[in-house]
């Protein structure tokens, strides 16, 4: 069975998280959330690690919930999405409290909850051609859980019109913004 999350650490430090569920654009369901809150975990009591970097495998860092998961999630009972939902939180939360730097190399689409992960880290470098929306109101859904960190990436403003909007947006736009820091040229 393939592994659903990478972690490589280097020589020099480096720890590499890579989301591998290129097939599905590294969608989030209760497993990643599981694997990386274990590899958050384990990574902010490694003090042979100076940095993590995260990335996505395939054609997009990640295109937020798998949409089979969050179909499920319809059929089950509010104690289980409650459950879910702080699954998701307490991810989140470990991840922005690293106490390594935190780097983000977002391409392709960055959606919903992929653009909460990235907004959770230090430093969000972009390809030029990177794809970003949050479009949980399509589904009637609130972005509740990643909401502190987008917000805390691109404001408050900013973040109310995407929210509600769901519009995709560029790289460039991403980067006026403040939601990421700096666009680079796609990937070969």
């Amino acid at each position: 069975k393939d592994q659903i999350v990478l972690l490589d650490i280097d020589p020099r430090g480096v720890a590499t998280v890579t989301l591998n569920r290129p097939r599905i654009h590294n969608a989030f369901n209760d497993d990643v959330i599981a694997t990386l809150t274990k590899i958050w975990d384990d990574l902010a009591g490694r003090q042979d690690v100076r940095v993590v970097v995260m990335k996505g495998a395939g054609k997009s860092f990640s295109a937020g919930g798998d949409l089979d998961w969050m179909r499920k999630s319809g059929q089950a009972t509010p104690e289980q999405n409650r459950a879910s939902t702080m699954n998701m939180a307490r991810m989140l939360k470990k991840l922005n409290d690293l106490p390594q730097a935190t780097v983000a190399l977002v391409h392709g689409n960055c959606m919903a909850g992929g653009t909460g992960l990235a907004s959770a880290a230090d430093i969000v470098v972009a390809t030029r051609g990177a794809q970003f929306a949050l479009t949980e109101v399509r589904l009637g859904l609130t972005p509740a859980t990643i909401s502190p960190y987008v917000v805390a990436a691109m404001g408050a403003r900013q973040a109310r019109r995407y929210f509600l909007t769901a519009e995709r947006f560029d790289a460039d736009t991403a980067c006026r913004i403040g939601l990421i820091h700096e666009v680079v040229a796609d990937e070969g």
